[in-house]
């Protein structure tokens, strides 16, 4: 592989990650997409680079400061990475802001819905209106803060909105000149800073009743900021303006040494909100003084200082998007299906033993997931459940069927991963609600990270003991199964249980088996298997064969396999690549990736299905999993990659990868430039894969349903007499 050793071959991770938010806010332009899925993406961008600074510009700014100097695969220093970063998330939030003002806010007042800023006039009934909503809901909830002498710079928490001011005493003669001064940077003396929080407590967006058909919302920020001057009475305010500190929120944890994890971990997270300041926003009509005053007390730098023309985070924008009465601007909202298979299903076990069972999120319904569990959980058959938990909803129906297993009797074991990063709190409380109902709790491997998606049921039947699985590539979360795009399968396969009993025997007892008969297991595993199944396809193409890799994921940037994927181009292999996110691999390069394509599909759902596809002549191997092809899954985590083995389901599987190949309206392909374009249709007929698979998804449940009815209808025996 040292022929593609070359950093020229290769994408940095995080440029590449900007590039998928760039596709994301392209989504926020797209004059095709509805006006208020435009706002939905435009917050998607703000909520990423949020994560973004708090994770990778922080990971960085550490590397910098300890005086890293291992480069990336592109060749890359960490302060190099910096120096560009720092330019593009410039360019980046300009143009987010750009596409909020000059955009969706005018596109917001055509459709009557007018956003009330700092700027605009208002009428005696608006004033009224705002003054008294001020006076009566949120005077009360504030604290406001001042900074002297004997009231030191007060913690700013990580990511809260704030609005500073200079404030000073009330004098009776206040010359013109001494507030020109104010506003060039000049602090006089006797000025005083300080600041309050805009309170999350209460509604972000307020609207102002109308008499019109027009309807007017303002953000609380800016009811507050109108009435600042009623927190500091005999004081004049000079000047105020909204801010927002973003923190590092990377903790390392010295495992080894941790004897209590789960208190290791809470002790961390309280540090997060207080951890270095890595970016401050401030509104771009901040004056100069205050402005100042904040970066040396927050320590930042001026690369680091964001001047923003608009809202602060923009994740408000969701708040916008609920508002109701505008669902002719909204996509129409797709209800999950009930899977065929399970449609007025009575014995999900005794439908499982007789064939696998697909399932494909948010087309269809993540019930028959609760249901399994819940179902294990009643039947007085089910001796044991054990249960992989990686992210799961703040109301989890997963959990409480769990801990009523538990109660029940049964034998329950629950990984629960503390370090799944910004769910930590979330998972210290299931962990401990799970204890207490009687579960067995692991929290999870020293130095690894368990992100595998496994649920097995153990059950004594008339046969013998039987094991049913539950396989997927997404998290067992009934809230994000309805916005993501996951694979799931259920088998009742003699290997498939003896694999699983394996995998929790590994993790609750350091018991690794000898070999694995269908799974593919991270740390140890997976890696050395994915390179040998392209290795075998690169060798099979030079004997001649046709050879085709397809490959589905999140993202890709492990140098190994790139290299590999490098050498199949090389010798003949087509390999076509959905990658949503991140993909540190150049396409059309020559004599080294001419044969490949890369794609990425931004639309309504998160893309988060893992398929990997090897296909030589007529022999073909599907695989799905956890693992994207990056080294932290690769070698840091402990994931499973699992065998398609029912025919019916590969086809469907195939029919997946076509469909998602074929999309020309939500994919954008890799160039030989780096820059990802939409599909040119030119006169083709659109087909957004989406879309697709919620017809198909639709339609397949409702010929399902008329089937049952028909067959109920000729089994039907009417009493006498009726």
């Amino acid at each position: 592989m040292e022929k593609f050793d070359n950093v020229e071959y290769f994408t940095n991770r995080e440029l590449s990650w900007l590039k998928f938010n760039i596709r994301v806010l392209n989504e926020a332009e797209d004059d095709d997409v509805k006006l208020f899925e435009r706002l939905k993406f435009l917050s998607i961008t703000s909520s990423n680079l949020d994560e973004f600074f708090m994770v990778r510009i922080a990971s960085l700014k550490d590397m910098v400061d300890a005086d890293y100097k291992k480069k990336d695969i592109s060749g890359m220093s960490a302060d190099k990475q910096l120096g560009i970063l720092t330019k593009e998330t410039h360019d980046f939030v300009k143009k987010q802001y750009e596409v909020y003002n000059k955009s969706l806010v005018p596109l917001l007042k055509k459709e009557n819905l007018h956003i009330i800023s700092h700027d605009d006039e208002l009428d005696a009934n608006e004033k009224k209106f705002i003054n008294e909503y001020f006076d009566e809901f949120v005077y009360s909830v504030l604290t406001p803060m001042a900074v002297d002498a004997s009231r030191p710079f007060p913690l700013v928490r990580n990511k809260t909105l704030n609005i500073a001011a200079l404030i000073r005493k009330r004098k009776e003669e206040t010359s013109k000149k001494k507030k020109k001064d104010v506003y060039l940077g000049n602090v006089d003396k006797d000025m005083d800073f300080a600041m309050v929080q805009v309170p999350s407590v209460l509604p972000r967006i307020v609207e102002i009743p109308t008499e019109s058909e027009e309807r007017k919302i303002i953000y609380l920020e800016d009811i507050i900021e109108k009435n600042i001057d009623k927190l500091f009475l005999n004081y004049e305010v000079i000047s105020a303006a909204t801010f927002r500190v973003m923190r590092n929120a990377e903790f390392k944890l010295d495992e080894d040494d941790a004897s209590d994890l789960l208190e290791e971990i809470k002790k961390k997270l309280k540090k997060r909100q207080w951890g270095e300041a890595i970016r401050l926003e401030a509104e771009e009509r901040m004056d100069a003084s205050l402005l100042n005053f904040l970066k040396n007390e927050l320590n930042v730098d001026e690369e680091d200082i964001f001047k923003i023309n608009g809202p602060l985070d923009l994740t408000v924008l969701m708040k916008i998007y609920s508002l109701e009465g505008f669902d002719r601007l909204k996509d129409k909202k797709h209800v999950p299906v009930m899977n065929q298979r399970l449609i007025d299903c009575e014995d999900i076990f005794e439908e499982i033993k007789k064939k696998d069972i697909l399932l494909s999120h948010p087309y269809e319904s993540f019930d028959p997931v609760i249901d399994f569990v819940s179902k294990a959980a009643a039947d007085k058959n089910v001796l044991a459940i054990k249960q992989t938990l990686y992210r799961v909803s703040g109301n989890s129906p997963i959990i409480k069927a769990l801990a009523n297993a538990a109660d029940n009797g049964k034998q329950v074991t629950v990984l629960v991963e503390l370090k799944a990063r910004f769910d930590e709190e979330n998972n210290i409380n299931w962990a401990r609600m799970l204890e207490k109902s009687g579960c067995h709790v692991i929290y999870g491997l020293v130095g690894l990270k368990t992100h595998s998606k496994i649920t097995l049921v153990v059950r004594r039947e008339e046969d013998g003991i039987r094991r049913y699985v539950h396989l997927g590539t997404g998290n067992y979360n009934d809230s994000t199964a309805k916005l993501y795009t996951d694979l799931g399968m259920f088998t009742a396969r003699e290997s498939y249980g003896e694999d699983a009993t394996a995998v929790f025997n590994m993790l609750s007892g350091y018991s690794e088996p000898p070999f694995w008969k269908r799974y593919i297991v991270a740390p140890l595993w997976m890696k050395d298997i994915f390179l040998k199944k392209i290795s075998q396809c690169e060798e099979a193409a030079k004997r001649g064969a046709e050879v085709r890799i397809i490959a589905k994921m999140n993202s890709l940037s492990d140098k190994d396999i790139i290299c590999a994927l490098y050498s199949a181009s090389c010798a003949g292999v087509k390999i076509d690549l959905i990658v949503r996110g991140i993909c540190c691999l150049k396409v059309g390069i020559k004599g080294v990736s001419e044969n490949i394509t890369v794609r990425s599909i931004v639309g309504t759902f998160l893309e988060h299905a893992r398929i990997f596809d090897f296909r030589i002549d007529n022999d073909e191997e599907i695989f799905l999993g956890s693992a994207d092809w990056m080294n932290r899954n690769l070698e840091k985590r402990v994931e499973i990659v699992f065998p398609v083995a029912d025919e019916d389901i590969i086809k469907s599987i195939k029919h997946y990868l076509d469909v998602e190949l074929e999309d020309n309206v939500k994919a954008s392909i890799l160039l030989p430039d780096g820059r990802y374009e939409k599909l040119k249709r030119e006169g083709n007929v659109k087909k957004n894969s989406q879309s697709i698979f919620v017809k198909e998804a639709n339609q397949i449940y409702e010929n399902a349903v008329k089937i049952n009815k028909a067959e109920a209808d000729r089994t039907f025996i009417p009493l006498q007499g009726d």
